[in-house]
């Protein structure tokens, strides 16, 4: 047993990939066969891939040795390369069809996810400006969070929350929008980038209309990544100074 491990931690990498295959897999599998479609395969994978991290350490199932690769795949470099590739394919001139309205959307989806978030924040009990600013910023994105709360100070179990708000927002997005998009129009590449541009998450955005249609994902996920550097440099910030003088009390 001790040289099965070893071998697999050495060779973590093929390993991990060869575990994120199978989740996909049978996520796909589970879509097709459990829930006709109705559930994107992309949720479902996340979904499990969050179960299995339970069993794990600080970092997951990476904190156990054969499982070590995962926790490359999971870092910052691939999943920044994951955000970025995803806007592969978009055409510059579908862009500026959004024009003006899509820059507001940016700024209002931003606006909107942070008060929600720092307003659950409040009546959940956190009442400094610090956590109240880094769950907000979580429920912008899962990324926004943590990057907020080490700029401000806040504590890691804020900081752990705020990161659960996004992947929950992020799942949520990833399940509702194959149901709604036909009810919200989301039909064409303008509709689809103020869409990304209002919700953000950029995994959820994007698996939400891998599975609606796929020639839109590469228009909602780069506003959804938008949505992102917007909320990275608003909410640590401007945002963060505004719940100071607006909440009584917060230091």
């Amino acid at each position: 047993m001790k040289e099965i491990i070893s071998i697999l931690d050495k060779n973590g990498f093929v390993f991990a990939l060869l575990i994120v295959g199978l989740i996909i897999y049978i996520s796909v599998i589970l879509s097709k066969k459990v829930t006709n479609q109705k559930v994107p395969g992309a949720a479902i994978a996340i979904s499990i891939g969050l179960v299995l991290a339970y069993f794990g350490g600080d970092k997951g199932l990476a904190s156990i040795p054969a499982f070590s690769g995962l926790a490359f795949l999971g870092g910052s470099m691939m999943r920044d390369f994951a955000i970025v590739s995803t806007s592969m394919g978009a055409s510059f001139q579908e862009i500026k069809k959004t024009g003006f309205v899509g820059l507001i959307c940016l700024v209002l989806g931003t606006l909107i996810a942070f008060i929600v978030g720092g307003t659950f924040a409040y009546f959940m009990g956190y009442t400094d400006a610090k956590s109240i600013a880094t769950i907000g910023g979580g429920a912008c994105t899962f990324i926004v969070g943590p990057v907020t709360g080490g700029a401000v100070g806040a504590s890691s179990d804020v900081i752990a929350i705020s990161i659960a708000i996004g992947v929950i927002k992020s799942i949520i997005v990833t399940i509702s929008t194959p149901f709604l998009a036909k009810r919200l129009g989301i039909d064409n590449p303008q509709t689809a980038m103020i869409f990304g541009g209002l919700v953000g998450s950029t995994s959820g955005v994007s698996a939400g209309l891998a599975a609606t249609d796929l020639k839109l994902v590469p228009y909602g996920a780069l506003t959804a990544t938008f949505h992102t550097a917007v909320g990275c440099l608003l909410c640590p910030s401007i945002l963060y100074l505004l719940v100071r003088l607006l909440v009584p009390g917060s230091v």
